[in-house]
């Protein structure tokens, strides 16, 4: 470092607290005296930390806002025209930036208005100035959104000073107004998002602004609502069209921006790679300090440590997430930044922590590939983040964070990874040796459990042709007691046959529990051997488990049968219906019926346009189980209806009938025709008495299967049940049911 250097840093930071221009160049012109060099590099270190045009424009345009006299205002000496460009009324100087001076102005033709007018300085109209100033024209004038300054007009002085005029924004920036109106997270974020629409729209016109910081985003009011305002394009860059026909040139080593604001693309040097998402980092760092106060890296610190090194830090240097930047704060620095938020310190630190942290540092990535495509991509995450939705912002994967690490030492890395390597080969070739003998020991334990399978199969196949033998003679005590020490996972046609046969013996004697169990082993080996809906082992289950009073059994049987044939288009929808109704369901396994009802529907039409009698046999149970799903689905004449039409077919059947009268009962009952209920509950109990009980004593089963039988009997509990909760109901016979 030359011994310049020293000197050069104390006149910047002295320089840099004077804020009028013209007391700033009369100080550098009497501290550097005929020192040009020095006084070169003190100014381009000026340029790196100045606001732009609209930088301190706040305070006077509030001044503005009330009537002015334009006879009282003082205009800079150093505008050498009248106080009249065109059709506009120079009122007041609003600020200056490197290129640019802005004033207020008063359009009196043809409308009377106020506006901003932006003018190129004296002495600053180059033609590198004049064609940035006239691309930040047609920038602006390219764009319409109501977050984004507009353009009213444009021209040029007579002696040839190019202008243009903007519509006047009374704000502050964004970050004042949010710290002054202690304004919260949620509405921090909502002003946020407004400026990401604001910048994409601007980006979908081609437009890369390359300046986005608080100065250049003035928060105003309309109608007592903060809507922020983008402004200032005048280092905006073309991407997909030219802007002027000027050349717009770059040269080497210029920073075009605002340092702590500026991507790791920007400090390259060179504009030839940046793109959008150049301003999603800088919309990243906005959103950093709207949220701590505060940028990544300081830019005091950053315009002390020179060019070079201040390049490296925004390049390099991974920032902290905004969490770990307050737990960097003192006490007193942490409650203050709380209160701004409207929110208290512990607080604000945990509502930074995960989404909003990983949402930052997406935007701050330093590979441009990592960071949010879109500026509508990043507003849609927070979004999602306000709907208390998953945010796609991820922490770095391990992966990603394990390449970065062999980046920064790759020597190291190639000696543990030769390492590495020896002790893995070293590790297969002792795992290879010991896998070799465990297969061999696993080898003779299988040929050993082989063996003692085959022994119990054989075992198991003597005991079954043993208990069916004792079946055959009617000692069904023995057979089942010698079923019961035989293991049921697999067994074979002739044991199932068995299984089902005991079951139903159980059911006559009325050892409801074992024949539950009995059935229930049936349930499971058809589901083993892949048939389902062949059989009908869970019709006998069902009612089984409801009359051994196991309704908690017959829950966990119903809503697993639904589960079971969910998704299938088959002849046997009825028979689940008529399974899983025999009790009221709940609203989950009625929706879960819904295309099983649909099935059933499409199968009693399918049935009834084909005019085959033995066809109708069928079609009569759908009718019955369409009847119970509609009576459960509380769709009273709907099952009425099916009821009917199951009575109404040629082949009459007893048991079928018993269940449609008892369900027709249920219905009148339902809706207050007690009379017609009484007769039609009679006349399924006798159907129940005379066929049923009387066959089920006598070991029979002529009249139709059992397990019909005891669904019309469950079934006419309930709607016993029913009529004896009405006021004028007869009590039937107790021995009836």
């Amino acid at each position: 470092m030359s011994a310049g250097v020293p000197r050069e840093k104390a006149l910047f930071c002295e320089a840099l607290e004077i804020a009028d221009p013209e007391q700033r160049r009369l100080f550098l012109a009497q501290a550097c005296g005929a020192d040009n060099a020095l006084r070169e590099q003190v100014e381009a270190l000026l340029a790196l930390s100045a606001d732009d045009f609209f930088g301190d424009c706040g305070r006077a345009l509030e001044q503005a806002a009330a009537d002015v006299d334009p006879a009282e205002q003082l205009l800079a000496d150093e505008f050498p025209e009248s106080r009249r460009i065109g059709a506009y009324k120079l009122l007041q100087k609003l600020g200056e930036g490197g290129g640019g001076v802005v004033y207020m102005a008063e359009q009196e033709q043809p409308i009377r208005r106020r506006v901003a007018l932006k003018i190129i300085k004296l002495g600053m109209d180059t033609k590198s100035v004049i064609a940035r100033f006239e691309a930040e024209r047609q920038a602006l004038a390219l764009m319409d959104h109501p977050n984004i300054a507009r353009v009213l007009d444009a021209g040029a002085t007579e002696t040839g000073r190019p202008y243009f005029v903007m519509e006047v924004v009374y704000g502050v920036k964004i970050t004042d107004y949010c710290d002054q109106n202690r304004v919260s997270m949620r509405e921090r974020l909502e002003l946020f998002i407004q400026v990401c629409n604001a910048v994409q729209h601007a980006h979908q016109k081609g437009i890369i602004h390359r300046d986005l910081k608080p100065s250049n985003i003035l928060v105003t009011m309309h109608d007592g609502v903060p809507v922020p305002k983008v402004i200032d394009f005048g280092i905006a860059k073309a991407t997909e069209q030219r802007l002027t026909d000027k050349t717009l040139f770059t040269s080497y080593a210029q920073l075009m921006g605002t340092p702590a604001y500026m991507s790791p693309e920007q400090m390259e040097l060179s504009g030839l790679n940046l793109d959008t998402r150049s301003d999603i980092y800088s919309l990243g760092v906005l959103l950093y300090e709207l949220l701590t106060g505060r940028t990544p890296f300081d830019t005091a610190d950053l315009l002390k440590v020179g060019v070079d090194e201040l390049r490296r830090t925004v390049r390099e240097q991974e920032p902290l997430s905004p969490s770990a930047k307050l737990k960097t704060l003192n006490n007193e620095e942490l409650t203050k930044t709380a209160r701004r938020l409207h929110v208290e310190a512990p607080r604000l630190v945990s509502q930074l922590r995960g989404d909003l942290d990983w949402i930052v540092l997406k935007c701050l990535e330093k590979d441009r590939i990592r960071r949010y495509a879109t500026a509508n991509g990043l507003a849609v995450d927070i979004e999602r983040f306000l709907h208390e939705e998953a945010v796609l912002a991820r922490p770095p994967s391990q992966l990603y964070r394990l390449q970065k690490l062999v980046r920064r030492n790759r020597i190291a890395v190639l000696a543990g990874a030769t390492a590495v390597a020896a002790l893995f080969l070293g590790s297969i070739i002792s795992t290879w040796l010991f896998i070799k003998e465990r297969e061999a020991l696993r080898s003779v334990e299988t040929a050993r459990a082989k063996e003692m399978q085959l022994r119990r199969e054989a075992e198991s196949r003597e005991k079954v042709a043993r208990a069916a033998l004792l079946a055959s003679l009617e000692k069904y005590e023995e057979a089942d007691r010698l079923m019961g020490e035989t293991p049921a996972e697999e067994p074979s046609l002739e044991a199932e046959t068995l299984i089902r046969r005991l079951g139903e013996w159980h059911v006559v004697n009325g050892r409801w529990q074992k024949a539950t169990e009995r059935f229930g082993i049936l349930d499971k080996v058809n589901r083993l051997n892949n048939l389902d809906g062949t059989t009908m082992d869970y019709l006998r289950l069902g009612p089984a488990l409801i009359e051994s009073g196991d309704l908690s059994g017959y829950e966990r049987f119903r809503h697993d049968i639904v589960a079971r044939f969910a998704g299938r288009d088959t002849l046997f929808a009825s028979r689940i219906l008529k399974a899983s109704l025999l009790l009221p369901a709940d609203q989950k396994l009625m929706q879960d019926l819904e295309q099983q009802g649909q099935v059933a529907e499409k199968n009693v039409k399918a049935m009834d346009q084909s005019g085959n009698p033995a066809v109708a046999y069928q079609g009569g149970w759908d009718s019955i189980s369409l009847a119970l799903l509609e009576y459960r689905r509380g769709n009273h004449e709907k099952a009425t209806n099916w009821c009917f039409h199951s009575l109404a077919y040629p082949l009459s059947l007893p048991h079928r009938n018993a269940m449609a009268e008892v369900i027709l009962a249920m219905c009148y009952l339902q809706i207050n025709q007690k009379s017609k209920a009484l007769s039609a509950w009679n006349t399924g109990l006798q159907l129940i008495q005379n066929s049923f009980q009387r066959g089920l004593l006598e070991g029979n089963n002529a009249e139709g299967f059992w397990f019909d039988w005891i669904i019309a009997r469950i079934l006419s509990r309930e709607c016993q049940a029913l009529l004896a909760a009405s006021r004028d109901s007869v009590d039937p016979p107790s021995e009836a049911l």
